[in-house]
């Protein structure tokens, strides 16, 4: 009986993911349709009018996805070689070791830390960084946003990365060894290859949480409604546009601010798509 009750609690949890998840995109698309009425889905998505404030009642989202895609992306390859540096560390060559435990408990306390306190670290340490190593004249920017995000999904990644590594079988390294290969062959030929897949699950996951960010990356990116034409310009994602302007748009510009907001579900969604393809590929 109880596993009966417990079969049928896991089905209706799994068959309520997908009703939700298709009910939150009806829902952004209904309240979005007054913008792509007006401007139509393609001019939409390529203008660069409008920066979110009224002028003539004419709004584009192109600024803010090129930022979006541009901090995130960046994020995430600064992160992959820390991430994985810190994984081996306390999964591989420290693993078991009281040094690793120390590692691992503050990976855990970074990977809890809010995003506001990233923002005002961003704010009050990095983006003077930036400026006194002239990288940026202000600090702000999508460098700095870029850099801000990858110190936020190090741990994440990592984290799991470590986990990862841990589960390949010790039977094969060991067999590697009594073969005469060093613990750099290990890992670059039974370890990595072995775990890959995860490591891509991984990576995407965290990327996933890059585009998505909004209180950090807010408060360092400088908030200017132009298209970016390096990664030292100023400018806005797609979450950062929301916040700002959400509490007080109406109108044109509201439904303009929810089109934005299913164009980010979108691409997260096919990034989210595009990395099962590949970790697809990687098991084959």
């Amino acid at each position: 009986m109880n596993d009966k009750i417990y079969k049928y609690c896991l089905i209706t949890a799994v068959g309520l993911i997908l009703p939700v998840g298709v009910g939150i995109f009806l829902t952004l698309l209904w309240d979005a349709m007054p913008a792509f009425e007006k401007f139509g889905v393609i001019e939409f998505i390529t203008s660069c009018d409008g920066n979110s404030v009224a002028e003539g009642e004419k709004y584009g989202a192109l600024p803010y996805i090129v930022g979006t895609l541009a901090t995130s992306f960046l994020a995430l390859i600064i992160s992959v070689p820390f991430s994985l540096a810190a994984a081996l560390f306390s999964g591989e060559y420290y693993r078991g070791k009281r040094f690793a435990g120390i590692i691992d408990s503050a990976v855990a306390m970074l990977a809890g830390i809010p995003s506001i306190i990233y923002g005002l670290w961003g704010f009050a340490v990095l983006n003077p960084i930036l400026v006194s190593m002239k990288l940026s004249e202000t600090g702000y920017g999508i460098l700095s946003a870029s850099l801000l995000l990858a110190i936020m999904i190090i741990p994440y990644s990592a984290s799991l990365t470590k986990e990862f590594i841990m589960m390949v079988p010790s039977e094969l390294k060991e067999g590697a060894y009594s073969l005469g290969a060093t613990r750099s062959d290990v890992i670059a030929k039974i370890v990595l290859p072995k775990c890959m897949p995860g490591i891509i699950s991984t990576f995407i996951l965290a990327l996933g949480r890059a585009l998505g960010e909004t209180m950090a990356v807010t408060m360092v990116i400088g908030n200017t409604n132009f298209l970016p034409k390096s990664i030292t310009d100023t400018g806005n994602t797609m979450a950062s546009i929301i916040a700002n302007r959400f509490g007080e748009a109406d109108g044109l510009q509201m439904a303009s601010l929810i089109a934005i907001a299913l164009l980010l579900f979108v691409i997260t969604f096919i990034v989210n798509l595009t990395g099962k393809f590949i970790v697809k590929k990687l098991k084959a």
